[in-house]
């Protein structure tokens, strides 16, 4: 009885297995039908991707020259090790910390910042690990090669920097795009990817877009372990645009050695052609290595180079040039005086000021060096009278100082063709703060103005701008450093996918200068001054030169009280000049820091480019005379 019961539900017991298997059998087919047909181009797409790597071929940057086409930064082609994002997805990367640190000798907290950004990254990305891998990097990496999978050596340009700290706040440096970066959007419209190389200072940075390269790419095939099997397309990079730049090598040498021969050893030089803006040096001290953040910022020793740097006292990084702030002392009387004769404060026929050996405001007397009766303003300059500028200054008004800052572009940064320049900072600039901090502007405040103090706070390239046009009949240029960019060449044909379109040579695009407007004999009368701080007795009358005629202001500036001013608190020493007289081919300026009086420094230290000049130039003029020591 049992079993005939079994036997009656066997036939039922087959159609629910017939039934379970036909609804399997379906939601499999749907699934299949889903897959192959309706997500089928999707998924063969991402097999593809998976067997085909595109992997980048980083494009050298351009070559950076001095005028004379002498190198000063070229990319050369090193081992890398590289970092692949795939194959690390799938496991604890905190296990590989220990061993990339003992094989490849590299910074653990950049390493934990290397592969904790890389696992952000989309798949296939790749990042370098270590630059400049040695033989001993290369043999643990091949010898490595079935353990780590995620890591390959890769032969890619590297920036070089032959010169070392030469120039380096001119140059600038390049290093990986950062990843705040890469959140903004103008940077990702322009296509830039993690592990992408890109200026960080100076004309690297200013020009980046030129100097940089377009990337080429191999297409090859690869294993599920991501090892390249076979290579399918190579598309090769179109190098960088190579900058030919407005520097003189001989001369930048001899303002290096001047700052680095210096008291302080701290402060810059830089050099100009008058008629055009073209810098011929710019020395900053004290300076960096740029090849340290590109060479050695993935070691130890490195990295602590590096936060070196950051930490000192003495601020290596910053271009005191263009970003140094300082009170320029006597050097800011000459475009006062410019200013004076146009407002009509003085004029060519009647330019004399009582000296009075200072002046007294209220119960504060502020002196002048000497006592200087009433000097003309040629003799003024000459001398540096204190007395006749504090005057001046009261007879111009504040609101006449503010007309010649705006007239001499001191409001503003002057455009010279190099990333985060710092603006003057002037009476202008002050006297909201002033006045409502002090209720009102006071006289003392424009006595203090009027010889560069107090609420001046000029930078070097802005002073050797500004009193430049005194020797070129007004002419005021922007300063630049570009003088060209060379052309490259297409990469393939027009009609290809691949094909990249060659790139143009070109100049640098702000050439017309501002006219500082003043008549022939106001411009005669303030280079009759100048001329004679050189020739005729004046503050730097150590700087005369038989058949080379300069002419040139002192700048002595106070940074502390008098009694307080010594050691760190001394004096800024200041020359700015240009030369020949009369009809200049080159202007240099000088700052040293905290070193005391213009003459005693400042004047030496111009001396030597002039020397290093003429050396070059009018070797003739040098002949029987005494050159600056090194």
């Amino acid at each position: 009885m049992k079993l005939n019961d079994q036997a009656q539900n066997l036939g039922f017991r087959v159609g629910v297995i017939q039934v379970l298997a036909f609804i399997l059998l379906a939601i499999l087919g749907v699934r299949l039908y889903y897959l192959q047909i309706v997500k089928g181009e999707y998924y063969s797409e991402k097999a593809e991707n998976q067997r085909i790597r595109f992997i980048p071929i980083p494009a050298p940057r351009g070559a950076i020259f001095d005028r004379n086409g002498k190198l000063l930064v070229d990319s050369r082609p090193i081992y890398n090790v590289t970092l692949s994002n795939e194959p690390i997805k799938r496991i604890d990367v905190s296990d590989r910390i220990e061993d990339y640190m003992r094989g490849l000798n590299v910074d653990r907290q950049f390493l934990i910042e290397r592969l904790n950004f890389i696992k952000k990254q989309p798949e296939f990305e790749t990042l370098v690990l270590k630059e400049n891998a040695t033989i001993q990097d290369i043999v643990w990496v091949e010898s490595h090669n079935s353990e780590y999978p995620e890591l390959r050596i890769e032969l890619q340009p590297q920036r070089f920097y032959p010169h070392g700290k030469m120039m380096a706040h001119v140059l600038g440096y390049v290093g990986e795009i950062s990843p705040k970066q890469l959140e903004k959007p103008e940077v990702k419209e322009k296509g830039f990817r993690p592990g992408d190389i890109v200026g960080k200072g100076g004309l690297e940075q200013y020009y980046d877009e030129f100097l940089r390269g377009r990337p080429g790419h191999r297409k090859v095939v690869v294993d599920s372990r991501g090892r390249v099997q076979n290579e399918i397309e190579v598309v090769p990079p179109q190098a960088g645009q190579d900058l030919i730049s407005t520097i003189d090598l001989d001369l930048q040498i001899a303002a290096e050695e001047q700052l680095a021969n210096s008291v302080t050893k701290r402060g810059t030089i830089i050099s100009m052609d008058p008629n055009n803006g073209e810098i011929l040096v710019m020395a900053s001290a004290p300076s960096f290595d740029p090849n340290t953040f590109v060479t050695r910022s993935t070691t130890p020793e490195g990295r602590k180079e590096i936060s070196g740097y950051y930490t000192n006292e003495q601020r290596p990084l910053l271009n005191r040039a263009i970003q140094g702030r300082y009170h320029p002392g006597s050097t800011w009387k000459i475009p006062e005086s410019v200013a004076a004769l146009q407002q009509g404060a003085i004029t060519v026929a009647r330019s004399n000021i009582v000296c009075g050996g200072g002046i007294t405001i209220g119960n504060k007397h502020t002196r002048c060096m000497g006592n200087h009766g009433s000097p003309a303003l040629p003799y003024a300059i000459t001398k540096s009278c204190d007395g006749y500028y504090y005057r001046l200054a009261l007879k111009m008004g504040i609101e006449g100082l503010i007309k010649m800052v705006e007239e001499f572009e001191y409001d503003k940064p002057t455009g010279v063709d190099l990333p985060n320049e710092k603006a003057t900072r002037t009476p202008k600039y002050w006297k909201p703060y002033v006045e409502k901090r002090e209720g009102k502007w006071s006289d003392i405040r424009t006595v203090f103005a009027s010889i560069g103090q107090d609420t001046v706070e000029a930078t070097p390239i802005s002073m050797l701008r500004a009193v430049s046009v005194v020797g070129v009949e007004g002419k005021m240029f922007v300063p630049h450093l570009l003088k060209e960019f060379k052309p490259v060449s297409a990469i393939g044909e027009e009609a290809e996918p691949n094909f990249i379109p060659e790139r143009a040579s070109f100049g640098f695009s702000h050439a017309e200068p501002k006219i500082i407007e003043m008549t022939p004999q106001q411009n005669k009368l303030v280079l009759e001054g100048m001329w004679g701080v050189v020739n005729a007795g004046g503050t730097a009358a150590r700087l005369k030169m038989a058949n080379f005629e300069i002419a040139g202001k002192t700048g002595t500036a106070q940074v502390a009280a008098l009694g307080k001013d010594v050691g760190k608190n001394k004096d800024h020493s200041w020359f700015v000049s240009f030369a020949p007289a009369y009809k200049p081919e080159i202007a240099i300026i000088a700052l040293i820091e905290n070193s005391g009086f213009g003459a005693s420094h400042a004047v030496p230290a111009v001396k030597g480019v002039y020397d290093a000049y003429l050396l070059k130039n009018h070797p003739n003029i040098l002949e029987g005379q005494q050159i600056a020591k090194k």
